[in-house]
């Protein structure tokens, strides 16, 4: 028996008619096909992919910030790892998931940043949402970027605190927000590093300047500030010249600057003890597979050796902000970070990635729902292996398929 609305779905199948699920449905049956979602790629994720076709374009669409995915030294160290324990941890690091990988890489992960200790994840976004959902209550306040990541909010969902958000960047909004929060128990506020959306950071000093005041928890998701900002690379504390103990909880990813896969949580001795033996996305996961380890610890002595890698990217990314800038491309409010956005309306930005990739560049867009239809963008990673020539071509696509728009306010 079928629905009479939509005779695929099944009777039972409340979520089929979900707003979101029509939303989707709609979203995909309009551009899905135009975008290349899920094409598959046949090389590793570098400054450059290798389509199914065999074509190499440049690729703006990964996470390797400082290109050591494929580095000899980050390859030795997982194919040794899984020589001597195997392609899983095989259990729960509580009971036998345990390995020295998982130890070493915590160390160093806590040296790095100057914390005390650290903890890693399977997940990225699930160290934020099990975190968050285990650390705080119904009887707890969590203020919040308005532009945080989604595992930020699905953990305020799961901690049943009350949640409210404060404008992007906005430090008088913030204080605002934090004026009222006198009868809670605890607060936390969260805020990124750098934001993927949008390639802007926010003033750590000055939020770091309201813990005295109001007396609250910071937390602060490095997952694209580790490696990319701070003269060497050790995130945005580094940027702003912060004490790192000044934040409470600093979290970030092994899948970025790391190219590894997972997360991770630092800073006190006493949170990370008490995570370690209760946080429950922790506790009752099996461990990062040890591969994932040994990546990660690999690339991260690599960055400690050789921060020139960092200034490197860095004066990339300047260098794109400044021709995207001489274009007259809208990159918001990003700068000093390696990534950007083109602002564009949707219908031009959806048609504006295929024109790059039909000219051999990788970009997509950001488009509703993830963004409002008047915030739509195309987004690009820089890596520090994309040359100044690539960069130029791949602005000068774009400079080029806009300007023959019927609507010329849609290259500004």
């Amino acid at each position: 028996m079928h629905t009479e609305s939509d005779p695929t779905c099944p009777p039972d199948a409340g979520w089929y008619h979900d707003r979101r699920y029509r939303v989707f449905k709609q979203a995909k049956a309009e551009i899905g096909h135009l975008l290349g979602y899920f094409e598959a790629r046949h090389s590793h994720n570098g400054h450059t992919v290798q389509t199914e076709t065999g074509q190499e374009v440049i690729n703006f669409s990964g996470y390797d910030y400082l290109s050591l995915s494929r580095h000899p030294e980050v390859q030795k160290a997982t194919l040794d790892a899984v020589a001597r324990f195997g392609s899983s941890a095989g259990a729960s690091r509580l009971v036998s998931g345990e390995t020295p990988l998982h130890q070493a890489l915590e160390r160093r992960i806590a040296e790095f940043l100057g914390v005390e200790r650290a903890l890693s994840f399977v997940s990225g976004h699930g160290a934020n949402v099990t975190t968050i959902g285990f650390l705080f209550g119904k009887n707890d306040l969590i203020v919040h970027d308005a532009y945080i990541h989604n595992s930020v909010l699905e953990g305020i969902k799961l901690s049943g605190a009350e949640r409210r958000s404060f404008n992007h960047n906005d430090i008088q909004d913030l204080e605002e927000k934090l004026k009222q929060t006198r009868h809670f128990k605890h607060v936390l506020v969260v805020v990124e590093g750098v934001y993927s959306m949008d390639g802007d950071a926010p003033d750590l000093r000055a939020i770091v300047a309201l813990k005295a005041k109001y007396d609250f928890v910071l937390m602060v998701d490095e997952a694209h500030s580790l490696g990319t900002v701070g003269e060497t690379g050790r995130g945005i504390a580094e940027l702003y010249r912060v004490p790192p103990e000044a934040i409470d909880i600093l979290m970030g990813t092994l899948s970025k600057s790391l190219v590894s896969c997972g997360g991770y949580i630092a800073g006190r001795r006493d949170l990370i003890d008490f995570l370690q033996y209760n946080c429950p996305g922790f506790v009752f996961s099996t461990g990062l597979p040890p591969a994932n380890a040994a990546a990660a610890l690999a690339a991260l002595d690599i960055i400690d050796r050789e921060p020139a890698l960092v200034e490197e990217l860095q004066d990339k990314a300047r260098y794109f902000l400044d021709q995207a800038h001489a274009a007259g491309l809208d990159t918001g409010t990003a700068g000093g970070t390696p990534v950007f956005p083109i602002y564009l309306d949707q219908h031009a930005a959806i048609l504006a990635c295929n024109a790059l990739r039909e000219g051999g560049v990788n970009a997509f867009p950001i488009i509703y729902p993830a963004v409002s239809r008047s915030a739509a963008r195309i987004r690009f990673f820089l890596n520090r292996a994309h040359s100044h020539a690539q960069i130029d071509k791949t602005i000068r696509l774009l400079s080029s398929y806009l300007s023959t728009l019927s609507d010329p306010g849609l290259a500004a």
